[in-house]
């Protein structure tokens, strides 16, 4: 259903609805339960707990408009609202395409809300608290490059790489000719942290550790407790998630496959990872990879599905392990968890620190007594 409402600034809006027929749905677990919400163009206000992001519209011609979304479930019983400012209306398949996109983004289908029921008979308190649902891009190709920016980095650099590519977007938008994107400048090569400073910065973090429970260990808990914040970027009005409302849309596979992939390292501060971007997006554009038909199911989301599709996407440059796994749950695979460096690192960090607190309380317990 489209209706409109009073004009305001931007002009008059455009309201759609989406049915919600899952009781236990909320926008705001299923937008803040994955990391990619957080990656520009996406923006959610934890103040009215919506999330805003640009959308394309569909178009015969190929030529896409994008218009700038605020979706919203104000009542838990009613519909999803997208909202779009600036427009007067919408035809049918512009309706539609809008709406296609804020399901896929939310798992919104029969199919996922019959298999998110499964998980809460299992799970009664996921059930209670919301949760059951992963957040996901509007197109599955957003997902793969994203997915690709999560490899052997550190999260500020993720997001700053997604960011980049979104006003990469708005230059490429603006320019008249894709050739004035191509400099000759060299790509540089990303610096390999080597063992001995990783094993160094460990023994710090350890060594540190070590002199915090230490001290944690002379101040009463009421002090902890005053002094402890939860650290809730989907709560914080004032996380370094929030997105400049001036970033427009992610990039299409055609904008991308028509960069030079040196410049694309040096423009968006890629390194190796826009030789494997641009690849991907050249693999769409020529026919090669058809994501449609890689997001038709085989036979549900059952074993062999899964290894049929992780075999299908490991043909392809720079889909290693990691990426794989990331880009299948994405796609509603759960069968394996995306482990990587850095997953490893803090799991290293986590049972290190554990451990540490477990022989420090041994022997406060020891010598104490």
């Amino acid at each position: 259903m489209e209706f409109a409402v009073p004009s305001t600034d931007a002009g008059e809006v455009v309201v759609l609805e989406l049915p919600v027929r899952d009781p236990s749905f909320d926008l705001e677990k299923a937008v803040c339960s994955h990391g990619l919400f957080m990656m520009a163009p996406n923006h959610w206000d934890p103040a009215s707990r919506t999330l805003q992001r640009p959308l394309r519209l569909s178009s015969s011609s190929g030529a896409a408009a994008t218009v700038r979304v605020r979706i919203s479930h104000p009542s838990i019983s009613g519909p999803i609202l997208v909202s779009v400012a600036g427009a007067a209306s919408f035809t049918s398949d512009e309706e539609q395409s809008l709406l296609a996109q804020v399901r896929r983004m939310m798992r919104i289908s029969d199919e996922n809300d019959r298999l998110i029921g499964e998980f809460h008979k299992v799970h009664a308190d996921c059930r209670e608290s919301g949760f059951g649902r992963i957040f996901r891009s509007p197109t599955l190709f957003e997902d793969m490059v994203k997915c690709i920016l999560l490899c052997n980095c550190q999260w500020p650099r993720t997001l700053s790489m997604a960011r980049a590519l979104c006003e990469l977007r708005l230059e490429v938008k603006h320019s008249s000719s894709p050739e004035g994107f191509h400099p000759n400048t060299p790509q540089p090569r990303e610096k390999k942290r080597k063992h001995k400073e990783r094993n160094k910065v460990s023994k710090k973090l350890e060594t540190k550790f070590v002199e915090n429970i230490a001290e944690l260990s002379d101040i009463p808990d009421s002090e902890l407790n005053r002094n402890c914040q939860p650290l809730d970027a989907c709560n914080s009005s004032n996380s370094s998630h929030r997105v400049n409302h001036e970033v427009r849309d992610f990039p299409t596979p055609e904008e991308l496959a028509a960069l030079d992939p040196v410049f694309l390292a040096n423009r968006c501060k890629l390194g190796y990872r826009a030789e494997r971007i641009a690849s991907l997006a050249r693999s769409i554009v020529n026919g090669k990879l058809q994501l449609k038909h890689l997001e038709e199911p085989y036979d549900g989301f059952s074993a062999s599905s899964y290894d049929l599709l992780d075999e299908k996407l490991s043909s392809f440059s720079g889909f290693g392990p990691f990426t794989r796994a990331n880009v299948l749950m994405c796609m509603g695979f759960y069968q394996r968890v995306p482990v990587d460096s850095e997953t490893i690192r803090h799991i290293r960090l986590v049972c290190t620190s554990f451990l540490l607190l477990y022989y420090f309380t041994i022997f406060s317990i020891k010598y104490s007594s």
